[in-house]
């Protein structure tokens, strides 16, 4: 009966052991039920115990089940780094993970976040103002320029007659 009654409870032993050590979920960013205006490049899930390097998934879609993780699962210790694609959608996005630490039953689960979009503000395009352009009339401009151009002009003239008549008295 003492050799039952010891078995029993080695077995029992056995049984709970692996539950007590058994792989739970220590925290999420972003957090379970978080509301974020800005999109994360990333969602990082951690564990109490350490992750295997293989066999793990983290999967994470958008409001209409659309996967928007990027594919690239990093396992740091107890930690487990999907990165994200751009987010094009406001509403729930649903993170599903399968994580694997050694000797241990996997640790499945699922959580929540919602991602509100800012909305857009419209931008006007910037009109001129009248003090960034010149007032006024140009006329006074333009009869400068041309009082110029009939100067050179007559200087031209000048300096070819004298250039002219220097060379026809030689």
């Amino acid at each position: 009966m003492k050799k039952a009654l010891s078995a029993a409870f080695i077995a029992a032993g056995l049984l709970i052991t692996p539950a007590a050590n058994a792989n739970t979920l220590i925290s999420t960013s972003p957090t379970a039920g978080q509301s974020l205006e800005a999109a994360p490049s990333a969602v990082t899930i951690t564990t109490e115990l350490p992750i295997m390097d293989a066999g793990n998934e983290v999967v994470v879609t958008d409001p209409s089940g659309i996967r928007v993780d990027d594919g690239t699962l990093t396992i740091a210790g107890s930690e487990a780094i999907v990165g994200l694609k751009n987010f094009v959608r406001s509403g729930i996005y649903t993170v599903t993970y399968t994580l694997l630490a050694e000797n241990d039953v996997p640790l499945t689960g699922t959580f929540t976040f919602n991602f509100a979009q800012p909305t857009v503000v419209a931008t006007v395009a910037p009109t001129p103002s009248k003090s960034a352009a010149p007032s006024g009339n140009n006329a006074g401009t333009t009869i400068f320029v041309l009082g110029l151009l009939l100067a050179a002009l007559v200087v031209t003239v000048a300096l070819a007659r004298y250039a002219r008549k220097l060379y026809s008295e030689k």
